[in-house]
């Protein structure tokens, strides 16, 4: 049997398979087939210098051996460098520029070392000047009371968490003193690169393990510390 068809119900026809192409064409983004994917690009990291690579090498003389840090996620300006000392603090003072995420221990003829660090989150921020009172190589990290009532998946620790990569401290830990009193505040270790140039911390100050390992190394017990950037020390301005 012959079935007639208008003129307005083929081009009706005609529309609608365009519409299904032209869906299909859409959804080829989200589909296998003949279409091609979109690729995104991604940007261009500039070549990391050997000497820098040295610096966040592997330590597997440390008691606990401490991985190559993975500093391609670092921005450059955060490598450990020797700077001018533009603190305007004497030689054997360490400080930390919070506004610039910074920490400097100054030396001789005008120089610094400075490294890139991690700072607490709003609110828990210090500042001020002080003493690091002691150090502690690969130390036992113990919360305080109230940072357990804001975070009580801490309890387990609340005696103490013992040394190793992943204790809260890290590799080394600085504690500071203002006279007799411990504030609380520590400069010690962390192995999370992207942590470093943020606030992110319960207040302390974190460097990089190779980065504190160093630091350690070249600050005696007794050192004073200017942590600038409050109402207290004015910020460092950096060119």
């Amino acid at each position: 049997m012959t079935i007639a068809v208008s003129a307005t119900q083929s081009r009706r026809a005609v529309l609608a398979g365009l519409a299904s192409i032209g869906a299909l064409a859409l959804a080829g983004c989200s589909t296998t087939g003949a279409t091609r994917p979109a690729v995104a690009t991604e940007p261009v990291r500039p070549a990391i210098p050997a000497e820098v690579l040295a610096l966040y090498a592997a330590r597997p003389e440390e008691e606990y051996p401490v991985p190559a840090a993975d500093i391609s996620q670092l921005n450059p300006i955060f490598y450990r460098q020797e700077v001018e000392n533009i603190t305007g603090e004497a030689e054997g003072t360490v400080v930390v520029d919070t506004p610039n995420y910074f920490l400097y221990w100054t030396m001789p003829n005008g120089r610094a070392m400075r490294y890139g660090v991690g700072l607490g989150r709003a609110g828990f921020e210090w500042n001020g000047r002080a003493t690091i009172a002691y150090k502690r190589k690969w130390p036992v990290w113990t919360p305080p009371g109230e940072m357990i009532d804001r975070q009580p998946e801490l309890e387990m620790y609340r005696n103490g968490q013992p040394p190793g990569l992943l204790n809260a401290l890290g590799a080394r830990a600085l504690y500071i003193h203002q006279g007799n009193r411990d504030t609380l505040y520590r400069l010690h270790g962390t192995m999370d690169v992207a942590s470093i140039g943020k606030a992110v911390s319960s207040g302390c100050v974190r460097l990089l393990f190779q980065d504190v390992i160093d630091l350690y190394d070249r600050v005696p017990s007794g050192s004073p510390i200017v942590v600038r950037g409050g109402n207290t020390v004015p910020p460092i301005t950096v060119s």
